[in-house]
């Protein structure tokens, strides 16, 4: 039985990490003949992964880690520009050590290689493929219909050579969405030079790999999907939804938190409780705080709701969500006793164990797209309330395309105007409405997202595909 070494080149973020390590997982699960060694690019900024790292590197020990060393992450005024370009810039300055370990580490073994895997940022690191003379596959985090989006900026790019602006035509046709997608969803880097820049080619280089695998499911994007057929696109495979359904492992602090929220949901009736929760850079200042807590207390609705507070206005270090310390300085005066009995506020929250909790009828969401899949793989529906990076377009698919999430605000962005405590109220009231279109659509595509990683699942059979590619294709040994 011939082995193979595959190479995963994650980017440093938490959400980038998990997603492709479950790929890992999955992978080895299904083919005995692969090992995989993942280089980790050390994070230019707090938190590092180390613990996340630990926690499963005990229990899978085909999966090796190698720490790169440590490089000057790009000006932090570039980060304030675009986190876009930062992040590209960032990883790119790693080549030589992804090369350098890959050579040392890699090829110095028995075991031959069969390609890299790189994220969805890490595609300068196709060039060291090439060098090396192996495949190489892209690892997409996002959805497939944001995956058309990014194959579509390059051609844009050599017909009008220039970012979008405020002047465009307030929608862009934009073959992998079926709706023309108006102007106020597109993603920030869009508009800026630098980060615009930076994806365009992050689209170009993804033409030069072998795969694009993408966590999602052709029964959730059937349109995206069919526009991948073209000429120049390479082998796009849909195998998840990937999810932990274990949840990440918890610190002391955090399984003391994770057991009271368990707890009070415990005691709550079924489908009764709405889940606010942003991920990990999500967050507001004050004045969005008082107004959510506004809209959720005129609801009337029982809640679960996870505050970080957003940097102070002014801070010049790389900013980071914080956890409040006194809940009562940030919400209006007396909501904590005036709804004590009907919710919960929390800092930290474990997203995957709560969804999957009988008492969430509905989930107040960012999203992030693997917050989109631990939704509809438990059949909880979601109020579309985007932050930053591609969450606005990931809103408008799941709401105008996908009739799979509520609308609450399409188009707002991070230190945006303040979303009014009407328009909450609003939202949450349609979001648990137990009767809704959108609860009957989502219920059917959590049946189908299970389907599509079971034996004769579309999910299950990508995945047979794409290793039967890795396989076949020529390896290089040890030299």
């Amino acid at each position: 039985m011939r082995r193979a070494e595959l190479v995963f080149i994650p980017t440093p973020a938490v959400g980038h990490l998990a997603s492709i390590i479950e790929f890992a997982k999955l992978l080895l699960d299904r083919e005995d003949r692969f090992s995989i060694t993942v280089l980790l690019i050390n994070p230019p900024f707090p938190p590092t992964f180390d613990a996340f790292i630990q926690s499963i590197a005990a229990s899978h020990t085909r999966i090796k880690y190698i720490y790169l060393p440590q490089v000057d992450p790009p000006p932090e005024e570039v980060f304030h520009s675009s986190v876009e370009k930062f992040v590209t810039d960032f990883i790119e300055s790693h080549k030589a050590h992804v090369k350098e370990a890959i050579i040392s580490s890699v090829l110095s073994n028995s075991i031959p290689l069969a390609g890299l895997v790189v994220d969805m940022f890490c595609t300068p690191m196709i060039d060291v493929a090439h060098e090396l003379g192996v495949p190489s596959y892209m690892y997409f985090t996002c959805n497939a219909a944001f995956l058309g989006y990014m194959l579509y900026l390059p051609t844009r790019h050599d017909q009008v050579g220039v970012e979008f602006s405020e002047s465009d035509p307030e929608s862009s046709v934009v073959p992998s969405y079926v709706n023309p997608v108006p102007s106020s969803v597109l993603p920030t880097f869009t508009f800026h030079k630098g980060g615009y820049i930076s994806m365009v080619n992050h689209g170009r280089k993804c033409k030069e790999a072998k795969g694009v695998i993408v966590n999602t499911f052709h029964e959730l994007e059937t349109h995206a999907f069919s526009t991948f057929l073209d000429d120049g696109i390479p082998s796009v495979y849909g195998v998840g939804p990937l999810i932990n359904l274990k949840g990440q492992t918890n610190s002391e602090a955090n399984q003391a938190e994770h057991d009271k929220i368990i707890e009070w949901l415990d005691d709550q009736p079924p489908s009764s409780v709405v889940f606010l929760c942003f991920g990990s850079m999500g967050s507001f200042g004050a004045s969005q705080l008082k107004e959510t807590a506004l809209g959720l207390e005129r609801s009337g609705h029982r809640f679960l709701w996870s505050i970080r507070l957003a940097s102070p206005p002014g801070d010049e270090k790389i900013p980071a969500p914080s956890d409040c310390q006194n809940f009562e300085e940030v919400l209006p005066v007396g909501f904590l006793e005036r709804t004590r009995e009907i919710g919960m506020i929390c800092g930290w929250a474990p997203q995957v164990e709560v969804l999957a909790h009988k008492a969430i009828g509905g989930f107040v969401s960012h999203c992030g797209w693997n917050s989109i899949l631990e939704s509809l793989w438990h059949g909880v529906p979601i109020a579309a309330w985007p932050i930053y990076a591609e969450q606005q377009i990931n809103a408008f698919q799941m709401v105008r395309n996908l009739g799979l999430a509520v609308e609450l605000k399409l188009d707002y962005r991070s230190g945006g105007e303040v979303v009014a405590a009407e328009v909450i109220e609003k939202a949450v009231k349609c979001l648990m409405d137990g009767e809704s279109e959108v609860r009957k659509r989502v219920k059917e595509m959590s049946g189908e997202s299970r389907k599509a990683v079971m034996n004769g699942g579309s999910s299950f059979a990508s995945l047979a595909q794409l290793i039967e590619n890795m396989l076949g294709c020529n390896v290089v040994a040890k030299e």
